[in-house]
């Protein structure tokens, strides 16, 4: 519907100029190829977000954007609250801080190839996995608090992980602002079982080879080397954050009404970010971040009880666990001044240059790492953040291939068992609960990780420093 009316900018920028009820123009990344493969949704959907009230600069979308709830998935915007700007529950996405976290190990393809079978039945036996999954942990609403207060820090102070953890974790693995007390019981009591699980879908853990360098400076940096073994894992906040959408979807669209905030179309039902509503949803979606940073660093510590088991001289360090959907306060300059803005990824990573205050200091001249997912069976990378995309994208990247088609489309095309058997002939081991869920995430059902990451390079949103390619693969 609104191909005709991209421009473009530059090689990798596409915009769509202010029209009808938009405030700011719609900035697209990606080349030619990717902005002819959009779904007319990613458009109008970008064109609607650029309508919302407070919006600063441009409603951006990431190479890898498809169609989400309200916002694209790989979408990205940031609101002014001294201009009326809003916070949207559509903006962030169901599955709060769905992120992944890469770890290090001092293992090359050589010490493990001969265990591999054994490393692979052994996660899938220790690490939770599936729809409804749940793990050994089970909180009281005392500690749920404090894990919903402390996210990954909560989780090492009761000894899963290390404290150096937390200095590779985005926010030093705490977010502040979290208020347990908007989050409601139900959202407690889903997830009162399920800290330390990787959940369906998308989510996974992977053992990884690194296969290609590309900024030996960076990798270094990162710790990383040719055929070195990386574990990622991938997963959010899990029916909690589910929840905390769920809950305060209703009461924002409540507010929008009574405020006179026009929205474009329902799904991005939203709140002004000063009214009691948008500072108790932020509060709650802190929250959701904390559980997500609680939940990877669980993981962490059970894949590292599984190596040990199985290679007892393997030693996992933690490379960064960096999240996609949120909203975090953040300084950015507009038109020569610093403001605080509240800057939405949906499907999208944060991706800080180098010498950003935020980042670790034995790794900040390299900036930010980046971490980007692959699907079963395709490469993923490491990326790191540039000064430039500060200022493109609000330090923001992709978030990884980015679907190509639906779900449902998927389990029609494919069959699970035979995607395993097709994966097996290239020595990837794959370990799911569900043949169904297999074929859901079927790699070509997704776009080509290569070719997005190739283009938010050359967008200069990130850069390349390593491809990783998959060994065993453990799906929900």
């Amino acid at each position: 519907m609104y191909v005709e009316k991209v421009t473009k900018c530059s090689d990798y920028q596409w915009c769509i100029e202010p029209f009808e009820a938009m405030r700011v123009p719609v900035v697209i990344f990606g080349d030619e190829q990717i902005i002819r493969q959009l779904d007319d949704d990613v458009y109008r959907q970008a064109v609607n977000v650029a309508a919302l009230p407070g919006i600063v600069k441009a409603s951006m979308a990431m190479p890898d954007a498809h169609l989400g709830y309200g916002f694209p998935i790989g979408g990205v915007a940031a609101f002014d609250p001294e201009n009326a700007g809003i916070i949207s529950a559509g903006g962030v996405g169901f599955d709060i801080s769905c992120g992944v976290r890469a770890v290090h190990t001092n293992l090359t393809l050589d010490d493990i190839e001969p265990l591999k079978v054994k490393l692979a039945d052994e996660l899938a036996r220790h690490i939770p996995a599936g729809l409804g999954s749940s793990g050994k942990l089970k909180l009281s609403r005392s500690e749920m608090d404090e894990m919903l207060q402390a996210g990954a820090a909560w989780a090492v102070e009761k000894g899963y992980g290390k404290k150096d953890d937390l200095q590779r974790t985005e926010e030093n693995g705490t977010m502040p602002g979290a208020k347990p007390r908007y989050v409601s019981d139900r959202a407690k009591e889903r997830q009162t079982k399920q800290v330390g699980t990787l959940g369906s879908g998308n989510h996974y853990l992977e053992v990884q080879k690194v296969a290609a360098i590309f900024d030996s400076g960076a990798a270094e940096t990162f710790g990383l080397h040719l055929n070195d073994i990386v574990v990622s894992i991938h997963c959010g906040s899990r029916g909690l954050g589910h929840q905390i959408g769920t809950d305060f979807l209703p009461r924002m669209a409540k507010v929008a009404h009574e405020t006179g905030i026009r929205l474009p179309e329902r799904e991005l039902v939203c709140a002004p970010i000063d009214s009691p509503i948008g500072r108790q949803y932020f509060g709650a979606m802190n929250c959701g971040i904390n559980c997500a940073l609680a939940n990877r660093q669980v993981l962490t510590h059970l894949t590292r009880q599984v190596f040990a088991d199985v290679l007892p001289k393997s030693e996992l360090k933690l490379i960064y666990d960096v999240s996609h959907n949120t909203c975090k306060v953040e300084e950015h300059n507009i038109n020569g001044s610093t403001k605080k803005l509240y800057v939405h990824r949906k499907g999208a990573t944060r991706a800080f240059g180098p010498g950003h205050p935020s980042l670790p200091p034995d790794i900040s001249n390299a900036g930010q790492p980046v971490l980007i997912g692959g699907t079963m069976g395709t490469a993923s990378y490491i990326l790191a953040g540039t000064k430039e995309g500060m200022s493109l994208s609000f330090g923001s990247a992709c978030h990884g291939a980015g679907r190509a088609m639906s779900r449902t489309k998927a389990t029609k095309k494919w069959n699970g068992k035979d995607i395993v058997r097709q994966l097996a002939q290239r020595d990837i081991i794959i370990r799911g609960k569900s043949f169904r869920g297999l074929a859901e995430e079927a790699p070509e059902a997704y776009k080509d990780v290569n070719i997005i990451v190739d283009a938010t390079e050359k967008a200069g949103l990130a850069k390349k420093v390593t491809r990783l390619v998959p060994l065993i693969c453990v799906k929900g």
